[in-house]
This record gives structure tokens, C-alpha cells and sequence, in this order.
């Protein structure tokens, strides 16, 4: 099970950071001071502090940030603190908006001007999620160079915390019409970092890959080939979502050490009747489909997938019917697929494997009325 360091000698760490926050604009000019715009009991010295790490992506506005922190917030996750140097920048939904994305700011720079390690003294974040590498991509950088990079910001967040937790990102699609080869080279890197993450990871201080690359189209979900428009937005967040909560939650690790060689004698099982074939352990699972946003003429959608067996779910499908003619028009988080007023969606490849009690989500774009959405869906577990 992964675990958060204990809050020791927060109190002086949250002073500074609450002296040294600001309300930052595009590119990391600084205004004027003040305390973080927390909601509920985020200020609290106990709470986990997670800081959004990255570029413009990430803090220009970034609003994946917002609907991040209310998906968390609705999911029970209450007692978190979003930390960063640089203030909100607006979104419209209220969210604790501090966060460290620069924009126009590369990995590499980052990393080797130690710009980190200030932020890391002035907020002392328990979990980071980076997204970064973008301008990195854009700048013609070779991926070995990159992931350099992550290697040195990484050992920057661990000489700070020994336990931090780190949640890196393979990045959204880059392709914007004036750089012809970014697109080739966003696949390269993000091809390289499971392997770089499988490297570096540690028991005390896990990296875990979030995949922000499947599902995208960069033509539809970025409204110039590279900052994530409505939907992508959207994306983002549910990808998040998922690592994060189940960080948060405190769900077992996917490998956990194996559990000691049994006793040699056991105790006898009583034999079974032979009329009556042996239970065996089973796999389910329950799903719910929910809106979490509308506007006129579409809404976002998410359905909640739960293992309810008494072994964890190693793949899984789920299916439902729209009542009033609603259409999926992108789904993110699972294979989603209609058939005249019947959907579906299977598991991603990474996250197919589901412990009992815990819960995958997955998300989509809808057009039409939200009316009649919401309620139960069929759940097939494998």
C-alpha cells in the first residue's frame, strides 16, 4: 500500500508557503502575495499537498486543475491542499487553483537552472503530477535529453521529500501547424517513459505513468494542436482522476510482495459434497452513470465502475441505452462505441485491473439533453 509521509514540521512549511504564493500570470510574473485559495479543509497542516507540475498546459488557465479538484472532492478526497507558487487563473468553477505551471517553460530548463527545488521549499508538496515536456518536444529536444530532465527533477522532489509521490505524465498530443515534426517526437517520448518510470521508482517513492495520450485527437480535443480546448479539458482531468484517487485512496499496490510460504500442515478441508460443486471466488462488478456537467445542446458524462467480487476484476465492460436520442461524441478512459441508442465501453489496457471496493471511471463528451441520463448501467467483469 502506498503511504504519505506524516504531516511532521508542516506547520513552518505552510507558513512559507503561504508567504511566497502568488497570484501568477502566463509565463511566472508574480503578484502580490496572498493565501492560497483553498476550499474546504484543505489549510488544514494534515492535508496532502499535490502540486500540479508542468507548463501553460498546466497553469495558463489549466482549468483540468479545477474539475480535477471537484472530482476529488466529490470522490470523499476533502482533506487536500493543491500547492503551487502561481495563483488561479480563473475557469469559472471554485477550486483551490495554486499550482506550478509555467507557461513556455521547458523540462530541461527547469531541471538544470534548479528552478525547482525553490518551489519545492516554498509549497513541500506530499504527491506531484507533472505533465511537462511539451516545449521541450517543440524545442527539438531528443527524448534521452528529456527524460534527463525528469530524472534530475525527480531526485530534486526526493532530496526535499524522500517520500514524495510522483504521477508522470505521457503527454497530450502535440501537432500544431507550425512544427512539422512535433507530433513524431510526442510519440517518442511518451513510447520512452514507461520504461524511464520502471527505472526509477522506488517502494518508498513511487513514479506511476498517467496516460494522457490514448484517446486524444489533437485536431478535436486542442483548440491550436497543442493547449487542450472543452473536451480535451475534459480529458485531462479524468485521467488524472483515476492514479490519483486511487493514491489518495490508498489502494494496494498492483504487485504487492507475496504473502509468506503456508503452513506445510494444514489443517484438513472437509470434503465437499459431491452433489455440490465448490464455490469459487468470483469477479463482478456494478455501474453507475452519472452528469457532471451540461450546457446547451451536450453535457459530460462519467461512468463509475465498481469490482464488487470477492477477486479483483481484471477487465470489464459496461453498457447502457440513451432514452432521448443523446449521442457520444468522444469518450476518454475506456474503448466507447454506440450502436443507434446503445452504448458501451470496455476497459483501457491500463486500466482493466480492479481491486475489490475500488473504482474505475470513465468519461465522455454528449450531445443532446442530459435528461433521463443518469441512473444504473450493466457491468460485465472479466
Amino acid at each position: 500500500m502506498y503511504a504519505l509521509r506524516a504531516p511532521w514540521a508542516r506547520a513552518t512549511a505552510a507558513a512559507a508557503a503561504v508567504a511566497l504564493t502568488t497570484a501568477g500570470l502566463l509565463g511566472g510574473a508574480a503578484a502580490s502575495a496572498s493565501t492560497p485559495t483553498a476550499v474546504g479543509t484543505a489549510a488544514e497542516d494534515d492535508a496532502v499537498r499535490i502540486m500540479p507540475l508542468g507548463d501553460s498546459i498546466t497553469g495558463s488557465p489549466g482549468c483540468w486543475r479545477a474539475l480535477l479538484w471537484n472530482e476529488l472532492q466529490a470522490a470523499g478526497h476533502t482533506n487536500i491542499d493543491f500547492v503551487g507558487t502561481l495563483g488561479p487563473q480563473g475557469c469559472g468553477v471554485e477550486h483551490d487553483g495554486d499550482n506550478e505551471g509555467h507557461g513556455g517553460y521547458l523540462a530541461t530548463n527547469i531541471a538544470a537552472q534548479g528552478q525547482l527545488t525553490g518551489w519545492l521549499d516554498a509549497t513541500d508538496p506530499d504527491v506531484v503530477i507533472m505533465h511537462l515536456g511539451t516545449n521541450d518536444v517543440w524545442s527539438n529536444l531528443p527524448t534521452e535529453q528529456i527524460l534527463g530532465a525528469y530524472t534530475t527533477l525527480v531526485a530534486q522532489m526526493r532530496e526535499h521529500n524522500p517520500d514524495v509521490q510522483v504521477l508522470v505524465a505521457q503527454i497530450i498530443p502535440v501537432d500544431p501547424p507550425t512544427c512539422d515534426g512535433c507530433a513524431a517526437r510526442t510519440v517518442d517520448l511518451n513510447e520512452a517513459i514507461p520504461g524511464w518510470a520502471a527505472e526509477i521508482t522506488t517502494a518508498t517513492s513511487p513514479v506511476t505513468v498517467v496516460d494522457h495520450w490514448t484517446g486524444w485527437d489533437a485536431a478535436a480535443d486542442t483548440s491550436d494542436g497543442v493547449h487542450p480546448n472543452g473536451s480535451g479539458t475534459a480529458k485531462m482531468a479524468e485521467s488524472w482522476f483515476g492514479p490519483l484517487d486511487a493514491l489518495l485512496s490508498g489502494q494496494p499496490d498492483p504487485d504487492p510482495t507475496p504473502d509468506p510460504t503456508p503452513d506445510p500442515t494444514p489443517d484438513p478441508e472437509p470434503t465437499p459434497d459431491p452433489t455440490t460443486p465448490p464455490t469459487e471466488p468470483g469477479r463482478s462488478c456494478e455501474a453507475e452513470l452519472r452528469v457532471v456537467s451540461s450546457w446547451p445542446g451536450g453535457f459530460q458524462g462519467e461512468v463509475l465502475v465498481t469490482s464488487t467480487g470477492s477477486q479483483p476484476v481484471t477487465s470489464w465492460t459496461v453498457s447502457w441505452d440513451f432514452a432521448a436520442g443523446q449521442q457520444v461524441a468522444q469518450g476518454w478512459n475506456a474503448t466507447v462505441s454506440q450502436s443507434g441508442a446503445a452504448v458501451s465501453a470496455s476497459n483501457a489496457a491500463w486500466n482493466g485491473a480492479v481491486a475489490p471496493g475500488s473504482t474505475a471511471t470513465v468519461g465522455f463528451i454528449g450531445s443532446g439533453a442530459p435528461a433521463g441520463v443518469a441512473g444504473p448501467v450493466a457491468c460485465a467483469a472479466g
